[in-house]
């Protein structure tokens, strides 16, 4: 069995299933509510909220911002736990009204510096903070999501606790740019989709992913 490192991960990847284009939005106010929906669900259903949020505010950051979480929850409940993620939405466009809707401007502090913000948000942990930062503010930063703790542990690496373990574990391994971090997420989310289930004809199932704990 091969052995490769993190890095060689991505370039393997991206040379078998090319860019990927990530994250699916026409704006970063509609990647950075999308994070939110899709905790506990399914892209499809983030759609559905997606369209009932264009059709009533054309997903313009102000009008979203006028809306009370009662306004709110009708219009996202195709993606389930409505309520909580109203109340998400609402805190999190009050945060960015706070920088006049402005991600450049929000852009300027670093990643240390917005972390704790974004988590101190109501409804918002660590992978939604992450995506966030990613492919909304720019920070270059590994997502250890679900799929890629799964295609982890299929590639030999077991011996982690959870989200900001492996994450820690990986990141000081990577060389990325920004662009490549954003695509990296985008190839182990549709690698997890397409390939997880039928990993023994995958074309990862001949390595094994080396960290520097192991």
């Amino acid at each position: 069995m091969a052995k490769i490192t993190a890095q060689q991960l991505y370039q393997i990847m991206f040379d078998h299933m090319g860019p990927q284009g990530w994250w699916p939005g026409e704006s970063k106010f509609e990647v950075a509510i999308g994070a939110v929906l899709v905790q506990n669900t399914n892209w499809k259903n983030v759609e559905y909220s997606l369209d009932n949020l264009r059709r009533t505010t054309f997903l313009q950051p102000q009008k979203i911002h006028a809306l009370a979480a009662e306004q709110l929850q009708p219009l996202i409940q195709p993606s389930g736990f409505y309520k909580n993620k109203a109340r998400c939405l609402v805190a999190l466009f009050d945060w960015l009204a706070d920088s006049e809707f402005s991600w450049e401007k929000l852009a300027e502090q670093n990643t240390d510096q917005l972390r704790p913000q974004l988590l101190a948000l109501p409804g918002i942990g660590a992978e939604t903070t992450d995506s966030i930062l990613l492919y909304c503010l720019d920070k270059p930063v590994f997502i250890a999501d679900s799929y890629t703790r799964r295609i982890f542990n299929q590639l030999g690496v077991t011996n982690f606790n959870g989200y900001s373990d492996l994450k820690t574990m990986v990141a000081p391994e990577l060389n990325l740019t920004l662009t490549q971090y954003q695509e990296y997420h985008g190839l182990l989310d549709d690698f997890g989709k397409q390939y997880l289930k039928k990993w023994s004809s995958s074309f990862l199932a001949p390595y094994q992913l080396i960290l520097p704990s192991h």
